[in-house]
């Protein structure tokens, strides 16, 4: 995948009043988290990442991809955005297998379907619900769905950037997932109120009042708060499992 550097020039917050960040820079394989209060402006900021925005939507910012605006007829159709997403809410509405949904998707992005056990396999990795090639895709709990777009956007999608909302419900296992795509080399960009998966982002943009207030990078200490919270959440999540199966949950 080409290196990529996109950047976002600051706007306005909800008063009007300029950024306190005026340039935010993201850089190919980078995983970066945006925080604040509910309200904060955290999802507009993704939303105007998603529009390729420059200059026309409330918050006024500006995105460039190697310094360049992106164009009417890129940002006009959704075949040529540079960007994927991925929500706590979504399901999957075609009545398809997951292996036509794969083969499909792969055709249109000119990949080899070789690829297709491959993304399967990923899924599973991301999920407890096992996912099979002959499942059908308006059959798949909303942790499958996530887990299938997750690996799918890693691996087949040419989309180098990835945008991420609120995941931290999703069923699915987080850690596991941003390796994946951040993995792949692709721009990671998540909204979360989880602190792990905050920590797990090299750095993280903090929200108050609509705008960028400023950008917090992790400490080495910080590193360390993360692999404790990664213990816990290893934990919870077998918790989860044991309960799942009609299992006894005791301490150990």
């Amino acid at each position: 995948m080409t290196e990529l550097e996109l950047v976002v020039l600051g706007g306005v917050d909800k008063r009007g009043e300029r950024e306190e960040v005026d340039r935010l820079v993201l850089r190919s394989g980078e995983v970066v988290g945006i925080v604040g209060p509910t309200g904060s402006g955290k999802t507009t900021l993704i939303s105007d990442i998603e529009q390729m925005s420059v200059g026309d939507t409330p918050s006024r910012r500006r995105v460039l991809l190697n310094g360049i605006e992106a164009t009417s007829e890129v940002r006009g159709d959704p075949r040529n955005k540079p960007v994927a997403q991925l929500s706590q809410n979504m399901h999957f509405l075609a009545d398809m297998s997951v292996e036509e949904f794969l083969r499909m998707h792969a055709r249109s992005r000119g990949k080899d379907p070789a690829l297709i056990p491959k993304v399967v396999e990923a899924a599973n990795m991301l999920t407890g619900e096992g996912i099979s090639l002959g499942c059908h895709l308006t059959a798949l709990s909303g942790g499958q769905s996530r887990a299938l777009m997750a690996a799918d956007i890693a691996i087949i999608s040419d989309s180098p950037i990835v945008l991420i909302d609120e995941i931290e419900n999703a069923g699915i296992r987080k850690r596991e997932a941003l390796a994946l795509l951040s993995g792949s080399g692709k721009i990671v960009v998540i909204v979360t109120h989880d602190p792990l998966l905050a920590l797990l982002a090299s750095r993280r943009v903090v929200m108050a009042e609509g705008g960028m207030r400023t950008i917090v990078t992790r400490t080495a200490k910080e590193d360390e708060v993360c692999t404790r919270l990664a213990t816990i959440d290893d934990w919870l999540l077998s918790l989860r499992e044991t309960i799942r199966d009609g299992g006894m949950v005791t301490l150990a």
